[in-house]
């Protein structure tokens, strides 16, 4: 993890119980950046929202694909980026920005890469640009966030390995947690992701009460604001 200790898989297994508006809501409670920094901003979308929460280590780089190469031909794959990724701690997210105005004229994941990268330790896979061949990907288990959906890999090259990269707003640094589900995906601070799952719970218990309340029978305005104080005082931040 940047900065700071890498998480062992219970403290994984905890992030992964809760959405990610509800780890984002933990997240702010800390005060360790702006409310309107560290997640995408509705551009990426989750390719499979219907899977569960996606928690992992960031490895970045970044990606164009609407250019040949200057001497004609095709851009060939890159074996030391496939040992980067290995050298990234597990479980392993790829982040690639696609440099390209505007992004996705080509997909670099498709079914044979998505392979590729669960072989190498990924579970998914996150980028501005584009992807395709969704259905067999799917069958992977390969967790996928992107700009758009493509027909083909057109000039799909990547450079700039480990590179600070902007993905929809959102900036990724190598070895930054990532959290990933059907509404985006945010970053966690290390300094705090291994209390975040607790401060999460104590939001949700707070959240559920005040909305079981709206959908009681006791439901009243003048008692709304003692329940949302309750509600309040039982975060505990």
């Amino acid at each position: 993890m940047a900065d700071g200790q890498l998480l062992t898989e219970e403290q994984l297994g905890a992030l992964r119980q809760f959405s990610t508006c509800m780890i984002a809501n933990a997240v702010e409670t800390f005060n360790l950046r702006l409310r309107n920094t560290g997640f995408t901003s509705g551009k990426v979308k989750c390719m499979f929202p219907d899977d569960p929460p996606m928690v992992g280590y960031a490895v970045t780089a970044r990606l164009r694909s609407g250019e040949p190469p200057i001497g004609g031909g095709t851009f060939h794959d890159r074996a030391d980026f496939w040992n980067r990724i290995l050298d990234s701690p597990t479980p392993r997210v790829l982040v690639l920005e696609d440099m390209d105005r505007p992004p996705g004229r080509g997909a670099f994941l498709g079914d044979m890469h998505a392979a590729i990268l669960k072989a190498l330790g990924c579970i998914g896979y996150v980028t501005n640009g584009a992807v395709r061949e969704l259905a067999s990907i799917h069958t992977m288990g390969l967790k996928l966030f992107a700009g758009s959906i493509a027909v083909s890999h057109a000039y799909a090259h990547i450079f700039e390995v480990g590179a600070t990269v902007t993905i929809d707003g959102m900036d990724v640094k190598p070895g930054d947690l990532l959290h990933g589900d059907k509404h985006g995906v945010l970053t966690i601070p290390p300094q705090i992701a291994a209390t975040v799952p607790q401060v999460a719970a104590a939001l949700e218990r707070a959240e559920n009460r005040v909305i079981e309340f709206c959908q009681s029978p006791d439901f009243s305005v003048e008692k709304l604001g003692e329940v949302m104080n309750e509600a309040k005082s039982q975060k505990g931040r």
